[in-house]
């Protein structure tokens, strides 16, 4: 089985479709598999000029997925098609999370000055680009009614677009930082640097590491349901 390259950090995680696995990624682009999860191949990035992989999205059928760069690259494997990305174009920030769509047919990019990148049936209803922000941004999750998505940056602020504001992290004084967000059944779930879990969710809550962090930071979060 293919494993985390030397010196390099896993950077996301991607369930499969059943909840029985998961894929993680490494900032050089190798996927690792775990449980019913299927590996169909690692992205060759250019490591050495400053390129790394930030993000893995996988398909609806558990037979594919999209890596991302922090550069604006996507790469398909398995059934996942090309529809396109931001690797011709300067950014103003890097891209540090995608997602595809639930039809498999698209996907978003967002950098960590808040654009937002929509590709192939991704619709784009609006990003932070240009506007002053008190914290990066590091997370897009669509509206599960396929209209709208949110944003959310390292201080747990939430920005919505096309979609009912579920609530945020962002008046609350943090002990680390917010690292990713995913969707979680009509909302969302956020996770902190220091294992703590915010749930903005009709769904119950499942605990979290907040109180007992890891030795390392948490990069991302998986939801299951």
């Amino acid at each position: 089985d293919p494993v985390p390259s030397l010196g390099s950090s896993i950077v996301d995680i991607e369930p499969s479709p059943a909840g029985r696995g998961y894929n993680t990624l490494d900032d050089r682009g190798s996927v690792s598999e775990f449980g019913d999860a299927e590996w169909w191949g690692d992205a060759t990035v250019d490591y050495t000029h400053g390129e790394r992989a930030t993000a893995i999205s996988g398909t609806p059928s558990g037979d594919g997925y999209w890596i991302f760069t922090n550069l604006g690259r996507a790469i398909a494997f398995g059934d996942a098609a090309f529809f396109g990305d931001m690797s011709r174009v300067r950014l103003n920030g890097p891209v540090l999370d995608s997602i595809a769509t639930p039809s498999g047919r698209g996907y978003y990019m967002v950098a960590s000055d808040g654009g937002v990148f929509a590709f192939g049936d991704a619709q784009f209803f609006g990003s932070m680009g240009g506007v002053r922000l008190n914290a990066p941004v590091m997370s897009l999750v669509p509206d599960p009614d396929g209209v709208g998505y949110w944003l959310v940056a390292s201080d747990g602020g939430v920005f919505a677009f096309q979609a009912g504001f579920r609530g945020s992290m962002g008046a609350t004084r943090l002990n680390r930082p917010v690292t990713g967000m995913v969707p979680f059944g009509d909302g969302y779930l956020m996770v902190g640097e220091d294992g703590g879990i915010f749930s903005f969710s009709s769904l119950p809550f499942f605990g979290s590491l907040g109180a007992n962090p890891p030795p390392s930071p948490v990069v991302s979060v998986a939801a299951a349901v």
